[in-house]
């Protein structure tokens, strides 16, 4: 039952609530995804699916136990060390999505916004790491893998390595458009995901 109530929590803060602030704020619907054909809208439906299929994983886990059977778990996972990992993961990644999010104050959007103009945001968690919210979204997925290590949630890490790095780049296309050099410096100094090496690139 905790996962659910985590699981609904997550959703809650980092969509619902985060649109909501942002829209009252700006009047901009911060979910962009189109419902075209096109890699961009395709990627959408996939976000979509993961996100089902993690709800029903986790509803199953809080209402049917009995039925976690059929999830195909990895029994010989099942310890208590990698389930605290994966408490704690969980709990990294909403700490990281909200604060990531918040960094980007107004140009924070769930997919790409062709229509509304946004600041390139390059400081705060984004020093360290050009995609922090994808970064968490990632370490959750992982997370819930160690607290549920099964075969559909295997998938859900699989599904999310390719969707998200194909939406990274998409994204990076859109963003050398809007900001060509600017971005192209940004990408030149920090790293896709997380940059270590903060002391040479402030040089």
């Amino acid at each position: 039952m905790y996962l659910f109530i985590f699981f609904i929590l997550y959703f809650l803060l980092v969509f619902v609530l985060r649109s909501f602030l942002l829209w009252k704020k700006t009047k901009v619907n911060p979910l962009t995804f189109n419902k075209e054909d096109d890699a961009h809208g395709y990627n959408g439906k996939v976000f979509g699916f993961v996100f089902l299929l993690e709800f029903l994983i986790v509803s199953i886990y809080a209402f049917s136990p009995s039925s976690h059977k059929f999830l195909l778990p990895f029994w010989y996972l099942e310890i208590d060390g990698m389930f605290y990992v994966g408490w704690v993961l969980l709990i990294i990644s909403l700490v990281l999505v909200w604060f990531a999010q918040g960094n980007m104050r107004d140009s924070w959007r769930i997919g790409i916004d062709e229509e509304n103009k946004s600041k390139l945001v390059t400081d705060g968690f984004f020093s360290f790491s050009r995609n922090p919210i994808f970064l968490g979204i990632m370490i959750a997925n992982i997370g819930l893998f160690l607290v549920l290590p099964n075969a559909f949630t295997l998938l859900i890490i699989a599904l999310s390595i390719v969707s998200v790095n194909t939406q990274i780049r998409l994204e990076e296309e859109f963003l050398l458009r809007e900001f060509g050099n600017q971005y192209s410096k940004y990408q030149a100094k920090v790293s896709r995901w997380i940059t270590f090496n903060f002391i040479k690139n402030d040089k």
